[in-house]
């Protein structure tokens, strides 16, 4: 029996059975793709004997040559009908593939991993694995235009406040069982294609015009009017063909002298055909829909007007493709003669002069809505998530049950955590491979979706607008001559002048100072720390050194202790992952070097 979209198993369920469904489909169109294939060669044979018996032996009419190449006409047709169905069949199985990968946690294996948005002077991005392969946004985004890929980067690198958080929350709260609507939009364009960026194409729009486009446009037009009409008058003999001549020579100097604009116009829109083609259909989409949540209605309102964009967006479309077609070698000869690259290139100018303005809202509506389709179904195939509770208060983070997002809930262990002006500071203590990295990241993950307007891995989250500074992955540069520890240190350097700004700074320090002496390491931590507490920062260290637990006693009761633990049993090490408090009392590392076959 079908759950409902509140129960863990439904998405799975629902993904498996559409999957199976379009897998049918699928063989059924091979199958009819194969025998009309084979239906067309047989027509093919029959027509060549027809026209042997009618053309060589005469023992048919003529025209009965025209019952076969009807047939394969027809059969070509279909064949191509057919290939299309095919194709949209295999794209819809495709996007449940994915689906049930993403819930099987096998997900890093499909999708775009967001490279190019990787900043490595960005505050939190890199340490809490944002963008790149197995990251946040290979795991949310669905989205199939550049826009909504940079709409749901901008989401993930820039929290937003309290009052534009619920507003998200509200518009992915209503899309979260539309299904058939992440369906549809799965089978636009094509999200691993180049595609023009969409601030440049906003930058584009908004260059002034010329305000002499519709003269040209005219004067256009003359040219290749009079052209034509004096090669048919000097054919009748009317007019002599020096009259021919001059007129081609006009034109050929019009075209001269607007071939460096024409070029620019061209290079410009070198690869937006596939970002405008997928634009059109998202679009549509949203003037389709009948919107509840406020967001969402202004989405709509911003694609309607006299004209709806997508109809307009699909005008620039294909005078792009237009523009396009000088390049087909059977027609760039006779485009010399339409001035088709100056016709083409005034028209997309004469658009932009009309549409320009107008274009950063339609890129902004079909950016947003992409990347509430993708943290809808995020919360889809996460019934268990929570939409967190993000307030202006004093600094606050508390969690129970929370958990990493990249992992499955069967291979992470929740744990509860409350950061406020009372406790601000956690010390987290533990072995290698007890799990305090993960757990700030853990942290950190879920501070970014609550910002983000997604729901979180957790049974409930509240807190307040935080920024958010990491230290975690620094490494040395042998070509910048840095050091592992200068790097961390100017890391910590910019997270501490974050501090004191608003929102507050949520901090994530994974193995503080970790490159130098215990005794400096110590001194150099608290002082730090201490300077982001009286900034009214918020946050958690990690350390394997218990030296520094002493950071929580001498800063408490703003600070406290906690810990991670291991058993080693045997030769095999073990670690329940829960959170404990305290300082930890062992360590396993003499453990680990004499399970692998250390002699210590």
């Amino acid at each position: 029996m079908r759950g409902t979209s509140g129960d863990p198993f439904y998405a799975a369920e629902l993904y498996t059975q559409r999957l199976e469904q379009a897998r049918t489909e699928v063989a059924r169109l091979r199958d009819a793709e194969r025998s009309i294939g084979n239906y067309r060669l047989s027509v093919f044979i029959v027509g060549v004997a027809v026209a042997w018996f009618a053309l060589d032996l005469g023992a048919l009419p003529s025209a009965a040559i025209a019952l076969p190449v009807a047939a394969f006409i027809a059969l070509a047709l279909r064949h191509e009908r057919v290939i299309r169905r095919r194709e949209r069949g295999e794209r819809i199985a495709a996007h449940y593939e994915h689906g049930l990968a993403r819930i099987d946690g096998n997900w890093p294996h499909f999708g775009q991993s967001g490279d190019q948005f990787v900043d490595a002077a960005h505050p939190y991005a890199a340490d809490i694995d944002v963008f790149g392969r197995g990251s946040l946004f290979q795991l949310l985004c669905q989205a199939r235009s550049s826009a909504g890929r940079s709409t749901l980067a901008e989401w993930l690198a820039h929290p937003a406040g309290a009052v534009e958080v619920a507003a998200r929350q509200s518009a992915v709260a209503e899309l979260r069982g539309d299904d058939d609507r992440r369906e549809q939009l799965a089978l636009i364009g094509d999200a691993d294609g180049d595609a023009i960026d969409p601030a440049y194409l906003r930058e584009w729009a908004m260059r002034p015009t010329s305000p002499h486009v519709p003269l040209l446009r005219a004067v256009a037009a003359g040219l290749v009017l009079a052209s034509g009409a004096t090669f048919l008058l000097q054919g009748l003999g009317i007019v002599p063909p020096a009259v021919f001549i001059a007129a081609q020579a006009a034109q050929a100097a019009f075209g001269a002298w607007r071939r460096d604009a024409n070029l620019r116009v061209a290079r410009s829109l070198e690869l937006a055909p596939a970002e405008l083609d997928a634009l059109v259909s998202i679009l549509a989409q949203i003037e389709s829909a009948d919107f509840a949540a406020p967001r969402l209605r202004e989405l709509a309102a911003a694609t309607g007007g006299a004209e709806p964009a997508s109809r307009e967006i699909g005008r620039l479309d294909r005078l792009v493709q237009l523009l396009d077609a000088r390049r087909n070698i059977f027609f760039a000869p006779l485009s010399v003669f339409l001035l088709w690259s100056t016709q083409t290139t005034l028209a997309i100018e004469a658009w932009r002069e009309r549409n320009g303005p107008r274009l950063a809202d339609w890129l902004r509506a079909a950016g947003e809505y992409e990347a509430f389709c993708s943290l809808s179904a995020f919360a889809f195939e996460q019934p268990d998530a929570a939409f967190p509770v993000v307030a202006d208060s004093a600094p606050l983070f508390s969690a129970s049950a929370v958990r990493h997002p990249l992992l499955t809930a069967g291979r992470c262990v929740p744990n509860d955590i409350r950061l406020d002006s009372a406790t601000s500071l956690l010390v987290v203590s533990g072995s290698n491979m007890s799990g305090k990295s993960t757990f700030l990241r853990t942290i950190g993950a879920n501070a970014v979706l609550a910002q983000m307007g997604a729901p979180v891995c957790a049974a409930a989250l509240t807190m307040s607008p935080l920024q958010i500074g990491t230290s975690m992955r620094t490494q040395d540069s042998l070509l910048d001559g840095t050091s592992r520890f200068y790097a961390e240190i100017k890391r910590l350097k910019q997270i501490v002048d974050l501090a004191g700004g608003q929102p507050p700074l949520l901090f994530l320090f994974d193995e503080i100072l970790h490159g130098t002496n215990s005794h400096d390491r110590r001194i150099g931590a608290e002082a730090i720390v201490r300077t982001l507490l009286e900034r009214g920062s918020l946050g958690l260290i990690t350390t394997h050194d218990l030296t520094l637990a002493e950071i929580a006693d001498n800063l408490a009761p703003r600070a406290r202790n906690v810990h991670f633990t291991d058993q080693l049993v045997g030769d095999e090490m073990t670690f329940d992952y829960e959170l404990h408090d305290g300082p930890v009392r062992k360590s396993n590392a003499l453990g680990l070097m004499r399970v692998i076959g250390l002699d210590v």
